[in-house]
């Protein structure tokens, strides 16, 4: 899989960069970082690790890591660093019917307020998502894909609405991502064509049909995300065990 971290011991901005400009890059890549997969759930944080492969201190690390906590993302344990959480099934059902529920309403109202402006703006961050699906490029389409469902929840002009659906989305965005990996990958195709609905009805302000249309995303989502961890499970316990 594609990550964002550069070369070990290579600094991701030049030394003259504003800091709170290298504090977000950071933060980027640490979150790409953690949602592609790369420390396994309920794993510790390698800090030092991730130092040296930044080529920062870790001071900023640990802020990275704060906000990444406040996400959902990872859990931080009391003078022992930090671990990534880990979604049981039961976790994934309530947190997936949740973002249906906000995304399903983010849907109805946006076709109500939202303007042609951003309705072409969604349309060309579709078809860079195509793009990147026809690459086979998983990184770039997870990236774009997130930028439309929020591009949603931000024309539906409801604040609650958005702060609710921001707090629940860190919850999940690394097991939405790791979801297009189930049935080996059948399920990205499947999102993809569920997307080109969205999109379909968005144009149309159609707003009960793009209503149901996320939500019915959402929920297979969740039955792909749930496949995928039963999977990760099966293979975790099929291993041959070292003595």
């Amino acid at each position: 899989m594609k990550s964002t971290i550069p070369e070990a011991g290579v600094p991701i901005t030049q030394p003259d960069r504003q800091e709170a400009s290298l504090h977000g890059e950071i933060l980027l890549r640490l979150r790409d970082y953690v949602v592609e997969g790369n420390i396994p759930e309920g794993a510790r944080v390698p800090e030092r690790q991730l130092c040296e492969m930044l080529g920062i201190s870790r001071t900023p690390l640990r802020e990275a890591l704060k906000v990444l906590a406040a996400e959902g993302l990872i859990e931080l344990l009391p003078n022992r660093g930090a671990r990534v959480r880990q979604l049981g099934k039961r976790d994934l059902e309530e947190l997936f019917d949740i973002m249906a529920g906000l995304e399903s309403l983010a849907g109805r109202l946006a076709c109500e307020a939202i303007t042609d402006e951003e309705i072409a703006t969604i349309e060309r961050l579709h078809y860079e998502m195509y793009g990147h699906y026809l690459n086979s490029d998983m990184h770039g389409y997870f990236q774009v894909n997130q930028r439309i469902h929020e591009s949603i929840v931000a024309a539906a002009r409801n604040e609650t609405l958005r702060a609710a659906y921001a707090s629940f989305a860190g919850r999940i965005r690394r097991v939405r991502y790791s979801a297009n990996f189930a049935r080996k990958r059948q399920r990205w195709g499947e999102a993809m064509r569920e997307h080109e609905a969205i999109l379909d009805a968005l144009r149309r302000r159609a707003g009960s049909e793009l209503s149901d249309v996320l939500f019915q995303h959402l929920r297979n989502k969740r039955t792909a995300a749930i496949e995928h961890l039963a999977a990760v499970g099966d293979a975790i316990a099929a291993a041959p065990t070292v003595s």
